[in-house]
Formats: C-alpha cells, sequence, structure tokens
C-alpha cells in the first residue's frame, strides 16, 4: 500500500462552489453511521504489475485477511468484517498504471494511537511502505482532515481508463479501489476536495447517490 506522494488508496470528492475547503463540505450528499469506528486497507503485495490479466491479481488474500484479523485481535481492539479489493494505482517512477489486490479491514474499540500501533505492525509483517488507516469522526471534529466516499457502479478498467485521462488526478490523487462488486472505496484529504469531485464525476458517478463520511486517515509505516 503506498503513500499519497506516489499512489494513492484511494481519492474522494465533494462540491467546491468557491475555492474554500469549507464551501465544499457543506454541498454533499447525505453520509450516514459508520460501519466501524476505522478502517485499515493493507496488502501483502511486495511486487510490481502492471498487467491487469496478470494471475497473481486473482487472489482472495483470504490468509493474509485471517492473519490481519488476528493482529487486531492481539492488540486489543475488535475486528470486523474486511472486504476484497481491486486497486489501480497511478506508478510516477513507472509513468503507468498499477494493479493491486488488497484488502479493507473494519476495527472496533480501538483509539487513534492503537489503530496507528496495529498498522505499524501490519506494516513491518508484510513489508509494506505504509499502511492507511481512516478513522471516521464526526464531521465538526478538529481531527477530521479527510473524506471516504462510497459509489457504485465504477468496474476497474473505468478506473484506469479514467485514471490514465487525466493527468492532475493520476498524479496529484494517485488512484482508487473497488470491490469485486463494483463499488468505488474512496479516502481523501479534504484539501483536494475539488479536483476528486472532478475526477469522480469523469467516473459516471451521480454524485447525490455517494456516500460521504468523515474522518482522519493516516499513512502508517
Amino acid at each position: 500500500m503506498h503513500r499519497r506522494t506516489c499512489v494513492a488508496v484511494v481519492v474522494g470528492a465533494l462540491t467546491l462552489g468557491l475555492s474554500g475547503v469549507g464551501n465544499a463540505t457543506e454541498a454533499r450528499p447525505a453520509g450516514g453511521a459508520c460501519p466501524a469506528e476505522a478502517e485499515i486497507f493493507a496488502t501483502d503485495n511486495t511486487e510490481i504489475v502492471t498487467d491487469p490479466a496478470d494471475p497473481r491479481l486473482d487472489t482472495r488474500l483470504t490468509r493474509f485477511g485471517h492473519e490481519v484479523r488476528r493482529i487486531i485481535r492481539a492488540h486489543g481492539a475488535r475486528p470486523g468484517a474486511s472486504t476484497l479489493l481491486e486497486g489501480v494505482f497511478w506508478s510516477s517512477e513507472l509513468q503507468r498504471a498499477t494493479y493491486e489486490r488488497s484488502r479493507e479491514f473494519d476495527v472496533d474499540r480501538v483509539g487513534r494511537d492503537g489503530l496507528r500501533h496495529i498498522a505499524g505492525v501490519v506494516a513491518k509483517q508484510y513489508h509494506q511502505e505504509s499502511v492507511l488507516t481512516f478513522r471516521c469522526l464526526p464531521r465538526a471534529s478538529p481531527e477530521a482532515d479527510a473524506v471516504r466516499i462510497e459509489a457504485d457502479g465504477v468496474a476497474p478498467t473505468r478506473l484506469h481508463d479514467a485514471l490514465l485521462a487525466d493527468a492532475e488526478a493520476r498524479e496529484r490523487l494517485g488512484g482508487g479501489s473497488t470491490t469485486l462488486d463494483g463499488r468505488l472505496i474512496l479516502v481523501a484529504p479534504l484539501d483536494d476536495l475539488a479536483l476528486a469531485r472532478k475526477f469522480t464525476k469523469d467516473l459516471g458517478v451521480d454524485w447525490n447517490t455517494v456516500r460521504v463520511r468523515y474522518g482522519d486517515e493516516e499513512f502508517v509505516g
């Protein structure tokens, strides 16, 4: 799981009537209750995959999923559901899109420091540059520096094509992930809302149908 400066797990978007973030956060679809207090996005992959037909992308990361859930439990938190993801990311070094299977893990009964510690253990054990975490927070929380959105009807191939077509988005936002049933899951800093909304629209998403939640994101190495 790469850092946002190289390739990110995801991008997020909200409407910007003006250039300020405050205006963007006002113009958003309704959110809803978070399914978990926090999430961890991680993989055990350490190889670069550039072919979408590569058989390495067929893995369901089943063993990895069980192992990470045990790590979460062993460090005092409660593991919830885990979702298999198909990621498409932009590599500035390779100047091309890369692919990666990963998993999202719901985590409950955990605070900021505990979540960071668990993510650090996962990163170290699976030789990852970083692991992304997202803590769901009230919109007005001073710690809320990111948004998490979901949108239905996005295939990995569409995500790949949209990324290649938008030079600014691929350099600043990095990429995104979808579930196997075509649900986009995006996490992005509030500062990138204008660009991210444009990118989301280019994916063919009706912004009135997206689900938006606020929180704190962190890349833990």
